[in-house]
């Protein structure tokens, strides 16, 4: 893991360039550290992550532009622009964009885990079974649907 180091990472850019696919999200991290990941996230309207667990981590977005429909602890919820979405290790939560328009946010976790490697792994992995795979090797288990 790389320790942070001051700096500016520029609007719009990855920390040291790095951007990935995630099945059709576009996340750029922008700090990485022990204690701390955070990644820029474009979510297009009709993408979404499917309702998960993390068991040993708290996760934090920050709405920046547009609308997310969520499902918070088995609650469905929604965040604008300026909303801060609060989920603490263990909750269930997922986040989908069915507002029409891209959605722009702010992610965060603590502690940071594995989630940049598991980034790096599902980038560009097209099924959807295999990126859930890939996540349970990194305590994040996604739930099955409902029915």
């Amino acid at each position: 893991m790389t320790s942070m180091t001051a700096g500016i990472t520029p609007a719009g850019e990855g920390e040291g360039g790095v951007v990935w696919n995630i099945l059709g999200q576009t996340y750029r991290p922008v700090a990485h550290s022990e204690s701390c990941f955070a990644f820029d996230t474009l979510f297009p309207d009709g993408t979404f992550v499917p309702p998960h667990i993390h068991a040993s981590q708290d996760e934090f977005i920050r709405v920046l532009e547009g609308r997310f429909d969520l499902v918070l602890d088995g609650q469905p919820a929604q965040a604008k622009a300026g909303d801060l979405i609060r989920m603490p290790k263990g909750i269930m939560h997922g986040i989908f964009n069915k507002s029409g328009a891209p959605v722009r946010a702010l992610f965060w976790v603590s502690p940071a885990k594995g989630l940049y490697s598991l980034f790096t792994r599902i980038h560009n992995v097209a099924d959807p079974g295999e990126v859930v795979r890939i996540a349970s090797e990194y305590e994040v288990e996604f739930l099955p649907p409902p029915g």
